[in-house]
């Protein structure tokens, strides 16, 4: 198993909680999105990974691009430490929620995404979106979260949920206006699967950013 990935990626962040949590060994090899007009634009990635983005992971000789279809995958491949629930109604809820984060809030503030803008536009653009979109999540765990997004049980909502918050911070979004959002991310940030897949702890993490 080998997961492409940059340190400060949401969408591969996501994706390193996942492997954490079920216990997954990986490989990582890292992909500069700026360096050099950006790793990911490299002819030989893009064999790998057509869109030029992060993440992608490989098993064997098949291939996986697009962080929440990855983390089905290994939901359905490796079950045994379950990210779904049972109940089909709570599933769906957990898919809403990813949904909310993965479509509606990170693409709106991805570095591609930002680069059509000029940099004094860029954090009031990103910021914008972040805000509307933490409105909507956190009306959803009104009625959702327990301990964690949904009920006591992590998911898959909740890989997603606290690297976007640390995109929201990077943006200056005052993330304690959502109580809800903040309450489930700090019974996350203590846990060994998502400390260990913090930007941070990546070996393409700049020594003065890690741990």
């Amino acid at each position: 198993v080998v997961l492409y990935s940059y340190f400060r990626s949401s969408c591969s962040w996501r994706v390193r909680i996942a492997l954490e949590l079920k216990e997954i060994d990986y490989e990582y090899k890292a992909v500069h999105l700026v360096k050099g007009g950006g790793q990911q634009n490299a002819d030989d990635y893009k064999v790998l990974n057509p869109m030029a983005q992060v993440p992608s992971l490989t098993i064997g000789e098949k291939v996986f691009t697009q962080s929440i279809a990855i983390m089905e995958y290994l939901e359905e491949s490796y079950p045994s430490k379950p990210l779904l629930p049972q109940d089909t109604f709570q599933r769906f809820k957990v898919r809403e929620i990813c949904e909310i984060i993965g479509s509606g809030i990170q693409p709106l503030q991805n570095l591609a995404v930002l680069k059509q803008f000029e940099e004094s536009k860029q954090k009031d653009w990103a910021s914008k979106w972040i805000v509307k979109g933490l409105i909507a999540l956190e009306k959803v765990l009104e009625g959702t979260s327990g301990k964690y997004c949904v009920g006591d049980d992590i998911t898959l909502a909740d890989c997603c949920l606290v690297p976007q918050l640390y995109n929201a911070r990077r943006f200056e979004v005052n993330v304690e206006q959502f109580p809800n959002v903040v309450r489930v991310e700090k019974n996350l940030e203590i846990l060994e699967p998502f400390i260990k897949a913090h930007p941070n702890r990546q070996p393409d993490c700049p020594p003065e950013l890690a741990a």
